[in-house]
């Protein structure tokens, strides 16, 4: 396995989402590990803005030539804010997946759930042991 990117600033859900929460806002995305399985990534469905989700749910879908697959919450919050240059530039998710390639943004309801997440070297083994 090539070696994946883990900044050890974000947390990561076991669905290969990751979050950085910064005051009551979270960033939300999907890992260096995801983008890799899925390969070339060409569309991006998103959430509307203003929506309610809670933890665990889906919140959209990420499109590869192989694949689509389930984006899930990391957190409960309110959509505050979508990725709109994913639509035009999907491909941005495979080269910078924990920059540019971010999803959604959001206000988060309880940052205590954070807390069930894996840090980046319990995510690294998680990912190893697939």
């Amino acid at each position: 396995m090539a070696e994946i990117k883990t900044p050890s600033d974000l947390k990561y859900t076991k669905n290969d989402e990751w979050l950085k929460i910064e005051g009551d806002t979270a960033t939300i995305g999907i890992s260096d590990y995801a983008q890799d399985a899925l390969n070339d990534i060409v569309y991006v469905e998103f959430p509307d803005v203003g929506a309610t989700l809670n933890q665990g749910v889906t919140f959209g879908v990420v499109e590869s030539v192989k694949a689509a697959s389930d984006i899930f919450m990391p957190v409960g919050g309110t959509v505050t804010d979508v990725n709109k240059s994913l639509e035009d530039n999907p491909e941005t998710i495979n080269t910078d997946p924990y920059d540019k390639g971010w999803l959604i943004k959001i206000k988060v309801t309880d940052a205590a759930e954070a807390s069930s997440l894996m840090d980046s070297a319990d995510y690294i083994e998680f990912c190893k042991n697939r």
